[in-house]
């Protein structure tokens, strides 16, 4: 199992940079951000960066959208980067959260999504793409590879993601939740005649290692509960469409948000959002990996053993150096040891 981390493009932009340069050292396999260009810096300036300072890495969004940027100008990025430092990028997708909403427009359509999918892969691998009744190419890209993971979590979107997607990213780390995505996943791809075994799975949650004392839990606790907060959101819409039990949607995943009052962008995956006081602590302790090494090895094999290729930490919170250390030294050089032993 490859673990990536995901950052935020907070300025000084040089932290970032540094942060994704330590977490090459310590064996991290994918560096993701945040894509929101009002919010934060600019992360595709920043990726050049990254890509320049470190030799393994791949980099990526987690997530963008068709929305706030022009497809042809998000294919181009990828495969300048990619005829740069060699094939080591990715593209996170989604119909649009903070990106789209603070600038008070609304997620995109999944027909949207699909088309946007379409266009950047073929042109970001090299190929030609047709964008209304024009053909365009990069008659430069030809070496360019570029993967396409899709975020989803609405039964709709889970089907396009089996159907099109390189890979599938679920931003949550309960094991009941991504099996049900991950089999809807899987059911869509094999439904449109694809191998499912070749979708990528990636599970992104924070993750904060602790002593396991109940002090420390709860201090953990208190630093990811932004994330619940976030979540709700995605989920908000899901329950506005389907209902509580609609899509086959588990409870698990919809019923968390009943004491949902709002949420502010201003304080968008930053620990302390007081819009995320609803979030109960069984909720985090589900959702996000918290506690000594040895349990975040535990949970991580029980992803494993769902298929998970991957797991990428939000380092959103007050432990950022800490984390890339513990992780480097307790749980990436054991992790693939410890799901062989126990599978």
């Amino acid at each position: 199992m490859d673990i990536g981390v995901v950052l935020q493009c907070n300025p000084p932009a040089s932290r970032v940079i540094d942060l994704a340069r330590r977490a090459e050292t310590h064996g991290f396999s994918h560096v993701w951000t945040f894509d929101s260009h009002l919010l934060w810096q600019e992360p595709y300036v920043i990726y050049s960066q990254i890509l320049a300072e470190t030799r393994r890495v791949t980099v990526g969004p987690m997530v963008t959208n068709p929305a706030t940027r022009d497809w042809t100008v998000t294919a181009s990025t990828f495969a300048t980067l990619n005829e740069m430092y060699g094939n080591r990028t990715i593209c996170g997708i989604g119909r649009g959260d903070s990106a789209v909403r603070t600038l008070g427009g609304k997620p995109t359509t999944l027909a949207a999504l699909r088309e946007s999918i379409h266009v950047i892969r073929e042109l970001a691998n090299g190929r030609s793409a047709k964008l209304g009744d024009t053909t365009v190419q990069f008659p430069w890209a030809g070496d360019s590879r570029l993967e396409i993971w899709v975020a989803a979590y609405g039964p709709k979107a889970l089907d396009l993601t089996g159907e099109v997607a390189d890979g599938y990213i679920l931003q949550l780390a309960d094991p009941d939740i991504a099996s049900w995505t991950i089999g809807r996943v899987r059911a869509a791809a094999e439904a449109a005649g694809r191998d499912p075994a070749s979708i990528k799975f990636c599970i992104a949650a924070p993750a904060y290692v602790t002593d396991g004392s109940e002090a420390a839990m709860a201090h953990a606790r208190d630093q990811c509960r932004w994330f619940g907060g976030m979540v709700g959101n995605h989920v908000a819409d899901l329950v506005a469409r389907y209902g509580q039990q609609g899509g086959g949607i588990p409870s698990a995943l919809t019923g968390y948000i009943d004491g949902r009052s709002g949420y502010d962008y201003n304080a968008h995956g930053k620990s302390g959002n007081s819009h995320a006081e609803f979030v109960a602590d069984e909720v985090i302790d589900r959702f996000c990996l918290l506690g000594s090494p040895a349990e975040h090895l535990t949970r991580l094999k029980d992803l494993e053993k769902l298929g998970v290729d991957q797991f990428s930490v939000y380092l959103q919170h007050d432990a950022k150096s800490a984390t890339l250390e513990a992780y480097g030294e307790f749980i990436i050089p054991f992790v693939d040891e410890q799901v062989t032993a126990t599978s």
